[in-house]
This record gives structure tokens, sequence and C-alpha cells, in this order.
């Protein structure tokens, strides 16, 4: 049981999801999240209101197993399988999270000011919840996929418009941490 509560190393791991991409690519088929949420969404009678949405779900209906192999594995780690939730990061980025306003980071992995229920009650935090969300799903669908679609699925089929993607995800991320969520914040 030791085994499964640490990080399993890279080792282990890189080729566990080499393994899924083969079998993946053999069948013809692609990862992706945002993929998997357009299938959701068509179950769902998006078709009705977006030309997007109406395609043939039940060809993709693998992708709402993917959905909810990650909810229900997301519920059984924190729930059974995490012990001590805190981040081990460096001191100097404890006391810049600190300075921001985030006094709970490297105690918690998601910090408290931006995912916990209180966030809910701050206009601000809100209408950064609205316009992120807006962003990352405007993004995903002009990026042609999500970050996992590109980063994963795509590099693995040595495509280089997912190559450029992933690049420019990193670069937002960076760009976000050190100049934008200052800002804000």
């Amino acid at each position: 049981m030791e085994r499964i509560l640490q990080p399993w190393p890279w080792y282990v791991s890189g080729p566990l999801i080499a393994l899924i991409m083969a079998i993946l690519m053999l069948l013809g088929k692609r990862f992706g999240m945002s993929s998997n949420l357009r299938t959701l969404c068509s179950v769902a009678g998006g078709g009705k209101a977006a030309e997007f949405f109406r395609f043939d779900w039940k060809a993709q209906r693998w992708n709402l197993i993917v959905v909810m192999g990650a909810v229900i594995g997301g519920y059984i780690a924190i729930n059974f399988l995490s012990g001590d939730t805190a981040v081990a990061i460096n001191e100097n980025t404890v006391e810049a999270l600190k300075e921001l306003g985030v006094k709970d980071g490297g105690k918690e992995y998601m910090p408290s000011l931006l995912f916990g229920v209180e966030a809910f009650s701050s206009i601000k935090t809100l209408g950064l919840l609205l316009i992120g969300g807006f962003l990352v799903g405007f993004g995903a669908r002009y990026a042609g996929g999500c970050t996992s679609g590109h980063a994963i699925s795509g590099l693995s089929n040595l495509q280089l418009p997912s190559l450029i993607a992933v690049i420019g995800f990193f670069a937002g991320g960076l760009l976000m941490v050190h100049f934008i969520f200052p800002l804000i914040f």
C-alpha cells in the first residue's frame, strides 16, 4: 500500500502512459479531456444549441468512460489514497505566496484562497473563475485540443501543431504566474 500512496517514479509511470497511448493509436483513438467534454455535452443535448456538438457521439462513447474514470479515480485518490496533502515547495515560493495573500501555500495541495468555498463569496474570485473558464474553453477549441490532448496524444504522434501548442501552454503559464497573478492579487 505504501508504494501506491507515494508518487510513482518516471520509469514506471512513463512506460504506462506510453503503453496506453500505443493502445489508443492502434485503436485509432485520440486522448484529451476537451473531446471527452464535447461528447458529454453532445449527449446532454448540446447539439440543439450549437453546431459544434452535432456529431455521432455514440462513436465516441468511450470518452464518457474516460470522464467517469477521472471523476471516480479523483474521488478515490483524495478520499482513500491521500495522507498528507502538503506540497513540498521551496520556502521562497511559500513566502512569495504569503505576500500575495495565499496563507496556506505549501500546506495544502490547492490553496483555499483560490479553491475553497470562501472563494465563491468574493466577486473578484468569481469573476476570475468565469473569465479563466472562458479563456481555457476558448483556448482549447482554438488550439484544437486541451493540454492533455496536445501534450500526451499530440506529442506522442509527433504532431508539430501539438509541440507549438505545448510551448504556448508553458509560456502562458509562466507569464501568468510571474506577471499577471501578482498584478491580480
